[in-house]
């Protein structure tokens, strides 16, 4: 099995077994022994979820699972991998994506080029197209949106935000499902377009501030409604 599909695999179950064993993981040999692996292969995955403060070893006493420490490469790397996720953290991790975003807006109205409007404006007729034909927005309202983010010629602000919406993207598709969602998704789209034409920042962050509450209000009510139980 490869180091990248092993590695998801591995946590899935170490995390599986730890949680109900008090917080303590198999062995490095047990691990090897369960998945007919080498344990050079297990050491090497568990140095990297070491190093992402998934685990940790303790002195005669083993491997153990972390929980208090859960930055949002952990949370990004769970979701990756289909692990459950506290919605609280998720809530957390898209209150700080919706900070991000508006500074975005600002910067990307300064900033953007001719191409940055070029690829929004392509997002925008295929998001037309999609809504005539009763299909939802999901992957365009992620694309619309890294795309401001790239207009602001910042690679490690795009690497950054690009990390937050790995842990929402599942919850997209069922997000854009209802028909006046993607509407109104779009014309805000439209809005928040048209003010970084215009290079209007203080207009363009109005707007987005605007549009990211209904996101916000989508995860208080998800986590209202699931009583903060973790979400695959």
């Amino acid at each position: 099995m490869q180091q990248k599909d092993f590695l998801p695999t591995l946590a899935s179950y170490l995390i599986a077994v730890a949680e109900a064993n008090a917080g303590k993981a198999p062995s490095e040999r047990e691990l090897a022994e369960h998945f007919t692996v080498s344990r050079g292969q297990v050491r090497e995955s568990l140095a990297i979820l070491e190093a992402m403060q998934v685990i940790e070893r303790r002195a005669k006493s083993g491997i153990y699972l972390r929980k208090d420490q859960r930055g949002i490469e952990q949370l990004a790397f769970f979701a990756r991998a289909g692990l459950p996720v506290d919605p609280r953290q998720i809530y957390e991790a898209v209150e700080v994506r919706k900070i991000h975003e508006i500074k975005a807006a600002e910067l990307a109205a300064e900033r953007a080029t001719e191409e940055n409007f070029v690829t929004l404006e392509g997002i925008l007729a295929a998001s037309e197209k999609r809504i005539a034909a009763g299909e939802g927005l999901s992957q365009l309202d992620h694309d619309f949106h890294l795309e401001i983010v790239r207009a602001t010629q910042n690679e490690v602000f795009y690497n950054l935000c690009t990390t937050f919406y790995v842990l929402s993207e599942k919850r997209l598709s069922i997000y854009f499902k209802e028909g006046d969602r993607n509407v109104r998704s779009h014309q805000e789209h439209q809005q928040i377009y048209d003010a970084l034409r215009r290079r209007d920042g203080a207009l363009s962050m109005a707007l987005m501030n605007s549009h990211l509450r209904g996101a916000m209000s989508y995860w208080s009510e998800l986590l209202e409604d699931k009583d903060a139980k973790p979400l695959q």
